[in-house]
């Protein structure tokens, strides 16, 4: 009977712990995806509660939006492409046009230089021709009425080429009452310059003829002094330079005493220069300014250099 009523009074006991162990047995089948929907429905309430407008949804900066569309990124490419067009487009035209900048600028470069030797041409024949062209036109300014006072028998020859005049000295020449040059400061200069030329020291002749000239412009020796200044740069061979100061002589003072020498030596330098027209109008000119009055040996001079240069 005592084993009877211990096996009635554990049943009983089982029974009693049934109910527990069923529990323990559901709260233990529970699984994660469950939890995690519990979890966010539970956020949900709260958001809720927090946010009674609305839920914020890129609180957490999330966004529930894709990140980019296949048409947004059809779109991006399209563009992309259109602008490496136009970079290419921009590329081209930019070494295009440095390419015409560079052709321009040697165009350029090349007019210019042809200009500029052009120029240089027209400056030379310019210079060439204005030593000898000016004398075309006939000077119509009367000489002076006195006559040159130089004789002819007293003049020396002179060193240089053969067949030109001799100047003559100063004493052969002055007419003034002074027995000696001494007493005139000009003629003592001019006669320094005179011994130079004679001398056969041309530039030295040159540089004291010419310091005379500018010391005494109202000196009557002064056309003497641009005379053998003329001279002295045919013999060093400068005809251009000579033939310009021959005119310069000829033309500031027509009366001047070799006035007329220095038109005969102009012709004889447009010879040199090859221009023999030139020379018979320098020589034409001469007959017609001077013509009889000039010195016999100066006119048998003209007359034997019209010959040479076959004027008509």
């Amino acid at each position: 009977m005592k084993s009877l009523g211990s096996i009635t009074v554990l049943a009983a006991a089982t029974f009693a712990l049934l109910p527990g162990s069923a529990a323990l047995a559901q709260r233990q089948q529970v699984t994660p995806e469950q939890r995690i929907e519990r979890l966010e429905r539970q956020v949900d309430q709260v958001q809720r509660q927090v946010f009674p407008r609305g839920r914020p949804a890129d609180t957490a900066g999330f966004s529930t939006e894709p990140a980019a569309t296949q048409s947004s990124v059809a779109t991006l490419d399209q563009r992309l492409d259109a602008l490496e067009r136009q970079m290419a487009d921009l590329l081209r035209q930019s070494e295009e046009n440095g390419h015409r900048l560079q052709s321009l600028e040697a165009d350029v470069a090349k007019s210019r230089t042809d200009q500029d030797q052009r120029i240089g041409a027209l400056e030379h024949r310019v210079s060439a021709a204005a030593t000898v062209a000016p004398v075309v036109q006939p000077v119509v300014q009367e000489p002076a009425s006195s006559k040159p006072t130089a004789k002819p028998g007293t003049t020396k020859p002179a060193p240089g080429k053969s067949g030109t005049k001799a100047e003559p000295t100063p004493a052969s020449v002055s007419t003034t009452t002074a027995a000696t040059p001494e007493g005139d400061p000009g003629e003592v200069a001019y006669t320094q310059g005179f011994k130079l030329w004679e001398a056969g020291d041309f530039d030295g002749a040159i540089a004291s003829l010419r310091s005379f000239t500018a010391a005494y412009p109202k000196h009557r020796r002064v056309s003497y002094a641009n005379n053998l200044i003329g001279r002295s740069l045919m013999s060093k061979g400068k005809m251009q330079d000579a033939a310009a100061t021959f005119l310069a002589n000829y033309r500031n003072n027509p009366a001047g005493e070799r006035a007329g020498d220095s038109l005969y030596y102009l012709g004889q330098a447009a010879m040199q220069l090859g221009q023999p027209g030139q020379a018979c109008k320098v020589y034409q000119e001469f007959d017609a300014i001077y013509g009889s009055k000039a010195r016999a040996d100066l006119k048998k001079q003209v007359s034997d250099a019209k010959a040479q240069a076959q004027c008509s």
